[in-house]
């Protein structure tokens, strides 16, 4: 799980490196004006979350910062995202997720590993629509595993046997 998340996270480092700059923080028809950069951001910010959460064992994903330094500035974002892949394993344990629906705030039981798991499908999620967005920006050969859930890419290779 770690060493997918990690794996995950580092290829799209390699990604973002070498995507133009302005790309990056441009809004992007294709993407209902969101821009490249606001997708990372939310990816990264939803790791946050969870890390700094840990400790407490108290997790909100919708009590983010919201900095808009790494929807803008991609090396920061490359940086955020090294920041993750350093302190992202932990000890398994209870975490209290807590979730703000409506004018109400709903509280679960869960543990750090299934937030964990939770977050790489968020991650490849989002690359998928920032895939679009490349395809749309550039011409950047991307891996074909990108923004592409693990269980789809065996299904496919199982049908093609």
């Amino acid at each position: 799980m770690f060493r997918s998340s990690i794996a995950t996270l580092e290829q799209f480092k390699e990604i973002l490196l070498q995507l133009p700059e302005e790309c990056y923080s441009k809004s992007c028809k294709v993407l209902s004006d969101a821009t490249i950069g606001q997708h990372t951001r939310h990816i990264i910010e939803l790791y946050l979350c969870l890390i700094n959460g840990y400790e407490n064992a108290d997790v909100s994903y919708d009590r983010r910062e919201r900095n808009r330094r790494i929807e803008q500035e991609l090396p920061f974002a490359v940086e955020q995202l090294t920041s993750i892949q350093s302190t992202l394993q932990k000890p398994n344990k209870t975490v209290r997720v807590s979730y703000e629906l409506g004018d109400a705030e709903t509280c679960l039981e869960s543990n750090y590993y299934r937030e964990v798991m939770y977050n790489l499908e968020h991650t490849i999620h989002h690359h998928a629509l920032i895939k679009v967005g490349i395809l749309f920006f550039t011409d950047i050969p991307l891996p074909e595993s990108f923004g592409i859930a693990p269980s789809t890419l065996q299904h496919r290779q199982a049908c093609a046997q």
